[in-house]
């Protein structure tokens, strides 16, 4: 009797376990980074453990399901790296081309190295209920470009949403973070929950989104983590694009106090870093696509001043000479928590450089002709505007 009430729980049980199996699902995402005229990348997070891939379908009208969509997996070294951050890279695009995107994600339940791993169900974005994601590659043969700016929010999550609430798809070309996002970064629930979250439910699923690195950036026991969530061209957090008239350098500052400074902890070393990222600029200004591009757009979110905070004067040191050479038509820059414009020749920049405040966004439309910029706070409220000719 004893062994067949044994045997009846067993069989109690089993299907028990099998139905508390937890179900991965999407909780943060997707959004878009590194998108160029070929590629694109897309970044989500899931609640547990899983193995990932996208599945990318041209823009013409058919249903997703009508063939064998391609699948593009996540892969790491040439494995596929099981995880709740996922990043899959699609490449081998044309340029200014429309696709339809889904991502899709398998659970990992039990993972015992060598010895096993067993799946649970697939789950992704569920297209029968919403439709595709979409996502338009880079365009340098296009006329004209409008995107967007904000800087130095601070953790200000609800007046991020405050001044994109009404943006709608197609509405800019790209958004950009000028850095400081947040105060310092401790985990990665201080990204989404400050920020990602937010971005991703209101534009970065469909519009791409270009982050530079604040100096607050730099500091948090997870600060060395942020490259992960903001994969670039270049592997680095400083790199380059093209869209339209308009050649684009997004370059990063470092911290603002000397290396030494007790504050730093004898962490940073971003002496050596901006040495480095000067040598790569340097090549960046003799690219022949720099050269023919109509407009060249500068964002650094610390603007450059001799004689100011050590990071400031630093970027005045090594990158203005090589700017000044370059022909830039504007620098883009934050920090300061205040709008304020240097005419071209202030603070020895051959160049304008126009510091976006904090808590507002900033609006901006290029031609071959002139850069139109214009600056909101949470309101709505056109708080300043500025127009740049050639």
């Amino acid at each position: 009797m004893r062994r067949l009430i044994a045997i009846a729980a067993l069989l109690l049980i089993v299907p028990l376990a099998a139905w508390a199996q937890p179900s991965v699902r999407i909780t943060d995402g997707p959004y878009l980074q590194a998108v160029g005229e070929r590629e694109f990348t897309v970044v989500w997070r899931t609640n547990i453990d899983a193995v990932s891939w996208v599945e990318i379908a041209p823009d013409d009208g058919t249903h997703f399901y009508n063939t064998e969509r391609r699948k593009i997996c996540q892969t790491q070294f040439g494995r596929r790296p099981i995880g709740t951050l996922h990043c899959v890279r699609i490449t081998g695009l044309e340029p200014a081309t429309t696709y339809r995107y889904r991502i899709m994600q398998k659970a990992v339940l039990v993972n015992e190295g060598v010895k096993r791993v067993i799946f649970g169900e697939g789950y992704g974005s569920d297209i029968l209920r919403h439709k595709p994601f979409k996502v338009t590659t880079l365009d340098p043969k296009k006329e004209r470009i409008t995107f967007s700016v904000v800087n130095d929010m601070h953790e200000r999550d609800s007046i991020l949403r405050l001044l994109y609430k009404d943006v709608k798809q197609g509405q800019y070309d790209f958004v950009c973070f000028n850095g400081d996002m947040t105060t310092y970064i401790d985990s990665e629930d201080a990204l989404f929950d400050n920020y990602l979250r937010s971005s991703a439910e209101l534009f970065a699923s469909h519009t791409p989104l270009y982050v530079a690195r604040g100096n607050h950036e730099n500091r948090g026991k997870y600060a060395m983590e942020w490259p992960k969530y903001f994969p670039s061209s270049t592997g680095r957090p400083y790199f380059t694009f093209r869209q339209g008239p308009a050649y684009v350098i997004v370059l990063d500052g470092g911290e603002d106090k000397p290396d030494s400074d007790i504050r730093n902890m004898d962490l940073m070393r971003s002496d050596d870093f901006r040495a480095e990222e000067a040598e790569w600029l340097r090549e960046v200004v003799k690219d022949p696509e720099f050269l023919s591009a109509p407009v060249r757009i500068v964002i650094c979110h610390m603007p450059p001043r001799p004689g100011d905070w050590h990071g400031r004067s630093e970027i005045a040191r090594l990158f203005v000479p090589i700017l000044n050479e370059a022909g830039i038509d504007l620098m883009l820059s934050g920090h300061i928590h205040r709008y304020e414009l240097w005419e071209k020749g202030e603070n020895g920049c051959d160049f304008p450089v126009l510091c976006n405040p904090n808590r507002t966004r900033m609006d901006v439309a290029v031609d071959a002709e002139k850069i139109d910029v214009r600056i909101y706070d949470a309101a709505g409220t056109l708080k300043h505007q500025n127009c740049f000719t050639k």
